[in-house]
């Protein structure tokens, strides 16, 4: 099974591969892991159409090709049909990264003739109750459907499946479910946590024989579908003691541009309090990737502290994820505690064993929402 931290080593030669658009916070669904920012409300002021029309130039002047339309739910964007289709006229690789929440047939193919190129639909379990219980919404059925339009429509389709304790034990019927609905890619995502999933980190942390047991079944299913079907499955870096290569180095290949206009080096990191991100509003794109402070500050090796320095594990896990170092620690230049070298893994395997706890008591897990005081309560 893949490592956390190892993979094949992308380098983007000083330019970014990968141009991730944010183009709205804003989403019907309230998941308890939901990765953007828990003062996700603050940032209400998007970019016009007209700006992300500027991004998608510079992006294309920057070298990058890959681009992944997000959110939120970008479906919310009125105009996402008129950004596929400025992006496929620049010659980018257009992917919708959805919950599937309002795509209907009608505008699946609208998309499909602006030219995207590649849906990634999320769905929680293959159980609806379930499902319906994690997202705060009824969507598990809509869920389905957006999944057999999507086929219908021959578009590639990646299924990701957001890991965590409630649901861990349904992957044998989810790789039933991703069979029947005859699935080129299907990703098991085991849940980083940062913002809304790190506030609920003790609730959602599977058990490592929960894990266990989810391996044998992908392993099985792999076996048997062969090529049919490409299933992933990362072991979390809680579990694994080693550092996943956060976006293959800090600044080298991904960039993210928020909601706001922020560009950032990956979608997690304005949990970094302490650094200034800038916008593409005030700065041109090859600025922020090139100039800006925020793009250059964990780039390379200078900013390592031992163990890291001098470790020979540094070029391919770059030291793990600056913004797990300063969660779990509060210096971002730290070593990822993920790290079972880290002078801080104590902290990891302090979460690790009282999540394998007999009889731990779970509490109700923190639903996303605008204002915290109105989240409701679900049940571990």
């Amino acid at each position: 099974m893949p490592k956390a931290g190892s993979g094949v080593k992308l380098d983007g030669q000083g330019q970014p591969l990968w141009l991730c658009l944010e183009l709205t916070y804003r989403c019907p669904l309230q998941c308890p892991w939901c990765s953007n920012p828990v003062d996700f409300a603050d940032y209400s002021d998007e970019l016009t159409t007209e700006e992300w029309k500027r991004v998608l130039r510079e992006g294309r002047e920057l070298g990058a090709l890959q681009l992944g339309f997000t959110g939120g739910e970008p479906l919310i964007r009125k105009d996402l049909e008129e950004l596929v289709d400025y992006a496929n006229g620049l010659g980018y690789y257009t992917n919708l990264i959805t919950s599937g929440m309002g795509l209907t047939e009608e505008r699946l193919l609208d998309l499909k003739k602006a030219g995207l190129k590649q849906i990634q639909l999320s769905i929680q379990s293959c159980d609806s109750n379930v499902t319906n219980e994690l997202v705060g919404t009824d969507a598990h059925d809509k869920k389905l459907a957006v999944a057999k339009l999507i086929k219908k429509h021959d578009f590639p389709m990646v299924l990701n499946v957001p890991v965590v304790r409630q649901n861990v034990d349904l992957v044998p019927g989810i790789l039933k479910m991703a069979e029947e609905l005859k699935v080129e890619f299907l990703e098991f995502a085991n849940v980083q946590y940062y913002n809304w999933a790190l506030l609920n980190r003790k609730e959602l942390i599977p058990t490592k024989e929960q894990l266990d047991r989810a391996e044998a079944a992908v392993n099985e299913t792999r076996a048997r579908v062969g090529d049919d079907m490409t299933i992933y499955f990362v072991i979390p870096d809680y579990y694994d003691g080693k550092p996943k290569a956060c976006m293959n180095g800090w600044g080298n290949i991904h960039l993210t541009v928020a909601p706001d206009g922020s560009g950032l080096p990956c979608q997690e990191c304005r949990v970094l309090k302490d650094v200034e991100y800038n916008s593409v509003r005030d700065h041109s794109l090859a600025w922020i990737w090139h100039e800006s402070p925020a793009f250059n500050l964990y780039r390379g090796q200078d900013w390592m502290k031992e163990p890291c320095k001098t470790c020979d594990e540094k070029e391919q896990d770059f030291g793990g994820c600056r913004c797990q170092s300063y969660l779990l620690t509060g210096d971002a230049t730290n070593t990822d505690p993920a790290c079972s070298r880290s002078p801080f893994h104590n902290l990891v395997e302090e979460t690790v064993k009282e999540a394998n706890a007999p009889n731990r008591i779970y509490q109700p897990l923190v639903m996303r929402r605008a204002n915290r005081s109105e989240n409701t309560a679900v049940s571990g």
